[in-house]
């Protein structure tokens, strides 16, 4: 008899009100970046009712102008009716921000990582992407009601909203959605039942598709209503998902957020640093499911510890492949910022549905230029593309 377990992930839309933070915040960084690609950016963002604050540190040769960028957010994400929660043209914007403390600044100056901390990296065979399946769905669903409000097919929803998925798993494959959760925002008055088809069939049904059967479980709107919504419903903060931003609750987290910080902060880079190995070992064939764990101290360089994670899902032996890591993948913070190309203002589009196993060009640590050869010098045969085991 098969074993039988079930990992459930969510994703939010860009309208749900950490998420307009974390626009905000990356939007800031790629305007500093276009001007100035040695910026120092370090900024949060809050948003509640009405109103936006931002703070932060920053040292940069260019300007960026703060009140129009949090404005221009709001109104391409689609609060521009004060029916859902803010608007982009009378919301306030309250603005704090200072310069780089100079200790700081001198460690990044010597070329060493921006602070401590640990980050991970995570890749498996489950997706064409290389990513867990249920983030995968989750991440589709939410852009999926981001498509259908904007293009009109569903009508008088608002930009926040939510999506839930569960997958069951036998013996470690994925096999089918055991439930979906959907939560959106409508404006007051529409009909709660044709809400809820036209989501089931409109949004719900085209993502899953054969995944669902008929003993799985669909709650949309369960509460009856999703009237008060964005921040007006709930106060957002940059850096509050962390988890659907990388792996959906699949493989271990350091902590640290990504958006608005610049890739000297190692939350950030080494972060994507991870995932741009824990990928290519898969992809190499080396391990069918693949966790990285960097670490590292201010000021310094080289990584404290470099670890691997395959789950015994392995082909080799985990030092092995530690070392080939070690060997292709100089891991400092300069290396990964030179070999990803990570000083461009292409942030602002990581900052929701995922940072990883996204197809754009310019998500380089998504590339598996290392694979084959990690692949030829582990002496594998196997073919280069690893082959997904899921019916996704």
């Amino acid at each position: 008899m098969a074993n039988i377990t079930y990992v459930t992930s969510e994703s939010v839309t860009e309208g749900h009100p950490d998420k307009i933070c974390d626009q905000i915040s990356d939007a800031i960084l790629d305007s500093l970046f276009a001007q100035d690609p040695y910026s120092r950016v370090a900024v949060e963002t809050l948003v509640t009712t009405g109103s936006v604050h931002v703070a932060g540190e920053v040292t940069t040769r260019g300007f960026a102008d703060v009140q129009e960028i949090a404005r221009r957010v709001l109104r391409e994400i689609g609060y521009t009716d004060p029916a859902f929660g803010i608007d982009c043209e009378d919301a306030g914007v309250w603005i704090s921000i200072h310069g780089q403390s100079p200790d700081i600044s001198l460690g990044v100056s010597r070329e060493g990582a921006g602070d401590q901390g640990m980050m991970y990296g995570f890749a498996c065979t489950e997706t064409p992407e290389l990513m867990p399946l249920p983030i995968m769905i989750a991440h589709k669903l939410t852009r999926r009601l981001a498509e259908v409000r904007k293009k009109g097919i569903v009508q008088e929803i608002g930009p926040d909203g939510k999506s839930q998925v569960s997958i069951e798993y036998h013996d470690g494959v994925p096999k089918r959605i055991s439930a979906v959760v959907i939560a959106q925002q409508h404006k007051k008055g529409i009909s709660e039942d044709e809400l809820k088809k036209e989501i089931l069939q409109k949004v719900i049904e085209p993502v899953c598709g054969r995944l669902m059967d008929d003993k799985t479980t669909v709650h949309i709107n369960a509460t009856g209503a999703f009237v008060i919504g964005g921040p007006e419903g709930d106060t957002g903060v940059t850096g509050r998902k962390i988890i659907a931003d990388t792996y959906g609750g699949v493989g271990r987290h350091g902590g640290g957020a990504f958006s608005g910080k610049d890739p000297t902060k190692v939350d950030r880079s080494g972060a994507y640093a991870a995932r741009y190995v824990a990928k290519n070992v898969v992809a190499a064939g080396l391990a069918d499911r693949c966790e990285v764990q960097l670490s590292y101290a201010i000021g310094v360089a080289q990584p404290t510890s470099v670890n691997v994670d395959t789950f015994g899902t392995n082909k080799l032996p985990e030092n092995v492949i530690v070392e080939l890591v070690k060997k292709h993948f100089k891991l400092t913070p300069r290396w990964i910022i030179e070999h990803l190309n990570l000083r461009r203002p292409i942030y602002r589009k990581a900052a929701a549905y995922g940072h990883f196993g996204r197809e754009d060009s310019d998500f380089t640590w998504e590339k598996t230029d290392f694979a084959e050869t990690l692949r030829l010098e582990a002496g594998l045969t196997k073919p280069l593309k690893a082959e997904a085991k899921t019916i996704y």
